[in-house]
């Protein structure tokens, strides 16, 4: 069963960003219930943002699960990332990380490598660049297999990284790897940019595809830009997929018109998940 989920930044340097709640975890949470929502999926700035305790409550509280969790403040607050020159930020950023996949593990949650994945260029070739990346994967989708989840990888588009951009070489990563605890996370807005037929990408990308950031072609809520969502609804059926699909999409016009215009499209082309 596909279920439903909706994002919540506590990152302040990424005030602005595609994120439909702010700040306040505790109002986010009321209103995701209040909605319908099934979980959010929480970018937090550090491991310790939020104690086991307050957020377990949390979820508790609003029968809510927590869908995922984001990786990216170790980018906009610290400039670590995975493919560094520097040694020593590619293992703060690779030490960040696990923090962030014991921080979510505990509450059954994986964690996204968006950003943090970096890229290649100044002194840097793409081929070192994979094969730092590569080890990388390896380490931490181990290590998330201590909790009983996947590491979530997720290709972007080109202006925000030159390693992967498309589904497929998404897939040719995974095949790449020797974990096989790793699953791709494909951003609908990402393969607007890059995939000539994003159905056809998510047909591609079939087994090895975890997770599902919702949201229209200008990043947007869904339902509120240009996709076509019917074909991509009968791919994900196709692929037999049951996870998430996550609103990490832009607050617009307001957050809680973006999280309401999100699970009323979400229900017109799923249903209730609950």
């Amino acid at each position: 069963m596909i279920r439903s989920a909706v994002t919540v930044s506590l990152v302040t340097e990424s005030k602005g960003g595609p994120f439909v709640f702010w700040d306040d975890l505790p109002a986010a949470c009321r209103q995701a219930k209040e909605l319908g929502f099934d979980a959010i999926e929480l970018f937090a700035p550090c491991p310790d943002a939020v104690s086991k305790e307050e957020l377990t409550s949390l979820l508790t509280s609003h029968e809510l699960q927590l869908a995922a969790v984001g990786t990216g403040a170790g980018w906009v607050k610290h400039k670590l990332t995975l493919t560094s020159a520097d040694a020593h930020v590619r293992r703060r950023a690779i030490d960040f990380i696990r923090s962030m996949i014991d921080f979510g593990g505990v509450h059954g949650a994986p964690a996204i490598i968006g950003s943090m994945q970096g890229r290649w260029g100044d002194g840097v070739s793409k081929d070192q660049a994979m094969t730092w990346l590569t080890e990388a994967l390896n380490e931490l989708g181990e290590h998330a297999r201590q909790h009983g989840v996947p590491l979530i990888y997720e290709p972007l588009n080109r202006y925000e990284t030159n390693l992967v951009n498309t589904v497929s070489a998404g897939v040719d990563l995974m095949k790449s790897l020797k974990s096989d605890n790793v699953k791709l996370l494909s951003d609908l807005f990402h393969m607007n940019i890059e995939e000539s037929d994003l159905a056809a990408a998510i047909r591609g990308g079939g087994p090895w595809i975890g997770h599902i950031h919702f949201v229209d072609s200008n990043r947007r809520p869904a339902g509120c830009g240009h996709l076509n969502f019917a074909p991509i609804v009968a791919a994900l059926q196709q692929i037999g997929y049951g996870g998430y699909l996550s609103a990490e999409a832009l607050s617009w016009p307001d957050a809680p018109s973006a999280a309401e215009q999100t699970i009323h499209e979400f229900r017109r082309l799923f249903g209730s998940s609950r």
